[in-house]
């Protein structure tokens, strides 16, 4: 849908006045009543590094097995359900939807010390002309409107599409992102405390292949905020892997 497509649909059909999941008619709400059962708020027992739903109030075995290169990260909705249709939606037109998910995250940075500004994770100019915007970026900026913390556009760089990750384990992904990034706004992030935006968390590998170029630039921590994130789900060995 071209942008102006998009803007003649949100002047004449307003967001808020069907449900961003299912589509039936609300009359004044985003979500409809049966849709919002469909939603798991990430509000209950998290790890308190990589801020992944768990069972228990502690860090998960991932984190302790390896500990991520960003400080701690945050996350105010479980990738599963119907924040799936949602972020979906937000990828494919659905870009208002960064003021609701700029809400929702910015609830969560209270758990965040205090940080100098924000950056993004990046889309290749390809990519980003394809979608019509990186929606990384332009929550960063919704977020950004909300704290007062500056965001620096374009301090990271895509070099080159990736293959589709959704079915690679962590190690496959972050071979997939090697050497995919590439920080350019050196002087303005160095000795810096940033906060780095994207829609979802799942194994964290772009987020980690990120953080270690930030962290050869200069900057001093990474924090790291998404929409959503997988539940953490300890892998249950059985007979036979025993």
């Amino acid at each position: 849908m071209s942008g102006l497509k998009k803007l003649i649909s949100e002047i004449f059909f307003p967001p808020d006045f069907t449900c961003d999941i299912c589509g039936i008619e609300t009359f004044g709400t985003n979500i409809c009543n049966s849709c919002l059962k469909t939603i798991s708020f990430n509000d209950g027992n998290v790890c308190p590094v990589c801020g992944r739903k768990t069972t228990r109030p502690e860090i998960c075995i991932e984190c302790k097995a390896r500990a991520p290169l960003f400080v701690k990260a945050v996350s105010p909705l479980v990738y599963d359900g119907g924040t799936l249709k949602l972020i979906a939606k937000y990828k494919n037109g659905g870009a208002y939807l960064k003021e609701h998910f700029a809400d929702l995250i910015t609830a969560k940075l209270e758990y965040f010390p205090k940080f100098d500004c924000i950056v993004y994770v990046p889309m290749t100019k390809k990519a980003e002309r394809k979608r019509e915007y990186n929606q990384a970026k332009i929550l960063a900026e919704s977020i950004s409107k909300r704290i007062n913390v500056p965001v620096i556009k374009n301090a990271l760089i895509k070099t080159k599409d990736t293959a589709e990750q959704k079915s690679l384990s962590f190690k496959e992904r972050k071979q997939n992102l090697s050497n995919c990034f590439k920080v350019e706004k050196h002087a303005e992030l160095k000795d810096k405390d940033v906060l780095l935006v994207d829609d979802v968390f799942t194994t964290g590998a772009t987020a980690e292949a990120i953080t270690e170029k930030l962290l050869k630039a200069g900057v001093k921590h990474v924090y790291f905020a998404t929409v959503a994130s997988v539940e953490y789900k300890p892998h249950i060995k059985n007979e036979k892997d025993r």
